[in-house]
């Protein structure tokens, strides 16, 4: 694929919850002169509730089609974009295939000890309340390891403040989108 082709994908953030996807997202959309498109927050608009309430209401199949849904309209429709997935949005086949035929994918690592300090409090995680929340985190980080690991670029978050991920993404999309200077360190 040429540069040209490469520079005109949205590039799609991938990760477990709490990788910071979305806060990098933006800086790195920022950065590009591109949109910035958060998964979440569509589904949340197109829903006109929380992704806490779909899942309470309808469960977790009926956000999972929701999402695909969302992922197909935005992917179709947005270029120079950053989209932040959900962290469950890379565990359905065809979101897999539309990713990977649209975007660059860009999968953020965390481990599961960061993930557990950085979402330390949060309500909005429907995936981790009530209890054995942690137990349940490291079997769905381990379900999901294989679909995060097919991705174009990865990067370990792991004590890195947001800015340095997001030039660390800047530095190895810059053979790919050698158009921009997006990296002065590299």
């Amino acid at each position: 694929m040429n540069r040209f082709v490469m520079a005109e994908r949205p590039l799609i953030m991938t990760g477990f919850m709490g990788s910071g996807k979305s806060t990098v997202g933006k800086i790195v959309a920022e950065r590009l002169g591109y949109r910035f498109v958060d998964l979440d927050a569509e589904i949340v608009a197109a829903a006109g509730c929380s992704v806490n309430e779909i899942f309470a209401s309808k469960g977790e199949p009926a956000f999972r089609t929701l999402e695909s849904s969302k992922l197909e309209q935005i992917l179709s429709t947005e270029e120079r974009s950053v989209v932040a997935t959900g962290g469950g949005a890379v565990i359905c086949p065809q979101n897999r295939i539309l990713m990977r035929r649209k975007g660059v994918i860009i999968n953020l690592m965390v481990t599961l000890e960061q993930m557990l300090v950085r979402l330390n409090g949060c309500s909005n995680r429907p995936l981790l309340s009530g209890e054995d929340a942690a137990i349940r985190a490291e079997v769905l980080m381990n379900e999901r390891e294989q679909f995060y690991a097919d991705a174009d670029i990865r990067i370990d978050t792991d004590g890195k403040s947001v800015e340095d991920v997001a030039a660390e993404i800047l530095c190895s999309l810059k053979g790919l989108l050698s158009e921009y200077s997006v990296c002065k360190s590299c």
